[in-house]
């Protein structure tokens, strides 16, 4: 959705902010060591501290913390050495004590920034606000029973980083492109996997409309646990058109926190918006204050891995890539590792890079299959890009040596000797041909002297004539010396 919406009386723009809660990536809970597995049956996974039980006390998880710190480093931000965990007050069925531990005053990380890549090709900067640690609540099921709720605590105690961007994004598209760059950022780090469907990743969307030249923020609506991108987007459309068709009609918005309904596909009221002080947030008793070294801090970060931004600009300067291939490369790690096997055998970073993106992501697609399932190996569509590089095989026959690996498990060398597949480079046994297509078509001949254009037809009989095993390069040089063009 574009940035600014035409009202009858102005220009409004959206101003939206995005808390991301993010699940850490760790097979223990943040304040105890039941097991993180998704997908158990329900209420598996409880210890007495996540059931909140009476005198059952919590013990940080140094994993979590350093993953915390991994992602705020992972996002350009300010790691704070003490941090101070505090109780969210709030009673809720699948909250079992009461209160959320998390932090409030006192966060993790500090301020830091995203760049962002839009679809008309600028990069934006995305401001960061925070990243605080926090335990996970668990999960209402309103579905299995007419007239029941059912708790599955599994989820409670999970730990979470919830990442808080400044009010910077300025549109349905923007907060896509944003969410997309961080998700990327968090499984490159292995912070977290990503899965929104899994639930292991949630958005609250934050937004307001204003009339384009303000500076002051207009009342914002909260969209909670919004959990896809398709979603983010579809929820931001609404509400902005749902706003501006009150400011429009001289209403006013009220603050408070709505739901998205992906079936009727729109925002609904949930509650009025609570603020900090409706939580009655006060330092969790249980826990000290979180201090951690700076030595420590500067030795994760000694071992961050190449991040996505990082890896496409060497993409573009090692490869000779595009801007545009480079970024399809990197959106995934997968993707990434993938193409570099397939360069380390081919030898050609561009050749590559077409036959990763535009030949097995097309198969792929068609057959609904992920890349690490892929029937072809990294080596094997390396030796396809090799042959066509060494002029051994064209690219069209390289297409159906890369058919016959991808379906039967096969060499892509053996497919060529088996197969009779090799290219003819004998420039004698090319001109024979060249000599037999122009001596069967004299009024063709005299045609392309007149229209040069047209000795493309001379080409395409004689690769046609040699099953396309011909050096399309030596038949196009030998085509037009004979017709003398």
């Amino acid at each position: 959705m574009a940035k600014t919406i035409q009202g009858e009386s102005a220009v409004w723009e959206m101003v939206i902010g995005l808390e991301v809660h993010a699940q850490i990536t760790s097979q223990a809970k943040l304040f105890s060591g039941a097991s993180t597995a998704f997908g158990a049956e329900p209420n598996s996974q409880v210890s007495f501290v996540d059931a909140g039980m009476p005198g059952m006390l919590p013990v940080l998880n140094e994993y979590c913390v350093e993953q915390a710190v991994k992602t705020g480093l992972g996002i350009n931000s300010a790691i704070n050495n003490v941090s101070v965990f505090s109780r969210k007050n709030y009673f809720y069925p699948d909250l079992p004590t009461g209160y959320q531990i998390t932090q409030f005053e006192h966060p993790i990380v500090g301020e830091g920034a995203i760049e962002i890549d839009l679809p008309d090709g600028q990069v934006k900067t995305i401001g960061i606000t925070r990243l605080h640690l926090e335990q996970d609540a668990g999960k209402s099921i309103h579905d299995m029973h007419p007239t029941k709720s059912y708790i599955d605590l599994n989820r409670a105690g999970c730990a979470l980083m919830e990442i808080v961007s400044e009010p910077d994004i300025r549109g349905a598209e923007e907060a896509v492109a944003y969410l997309s760059k961080l998700r990327m950022i968090l499984r490159y780090l292995e912070t977290c996997d990503g899965n929104m469907d899994e639930g292991s990743m949630r958005a609250d969307v934050n937004l307001s409309l204003r009339k384009v030249g303000e500076t002051k923020f207009g009342t914002r609506c909260e969209i909670k646990n919004v959990n896809s991108l398709k979603a983010v987007q579809q929820a931001i459309e609404y509400e902005a058109l749902r706003q501006l068709e009150i400011l429009e009609n001289g209403g006013t918005i009220d603050q408070e926190t709505r739901l998205w309904d992906p079936v009727k596909m729109e925002t609904r009221s949930m509650r009025s918006k609570e603020e900090a002080h409706d939580y009655r947030y006060f330092p969790c008793p249980d826990l000290l204050p979180l201090e951690i070294e700076q030595a420590w801090v500067d030795g994760i970060k000694a071992t961050l891995p190449e991040l996505p931004d990082e890896k496409k600009a060497r993409f573009v300067k090692d490869f000779g890539l595009s801007e545009y291939d480079a970024g399809v490369l990197t959106a995934d790690t997968t993707n990434a590792s993938f193409f570099e096997e397939v360069v380390a055998t081919a030898g050609d970073g561009k050749g590559a890079a077409n036959w990763v993106i535009n030949e097995l992501f097309g198969r792929l697609k068609k057959d609904d299959r992920d890349i690490a399932d892929s029937p072809i190996s990294p080596a094997r569509l390396g030796q396809i890009v090799a042959l066509i590089k060494k002029g051994d095989i064209s690219g069209k026959i390289g297409k159906d040596v890369f058919e016959i690996a991808y379906t039967q498990d096969r060499d892509p060398e053996e497919i060529v000797e088996t197969e009779g597949m090799k290219q003819v480079t004998d420039t004698g046994a090319i001109e024979t041909a060249v000599d037999e297509v122009i001596a069967a078509n004299p009024d063709q001949v005299e045609k392309a002297k007149q229209n040069p254009k047209l000795a493309g037809w001379f080409v395409g009989q004689v690769m046609k004539a040699t099953g396309g095993k011909a050096n399309p390069k030596a038949v196009n040089e030998i085509v037009a010396a004979k017709l003398g063009l």
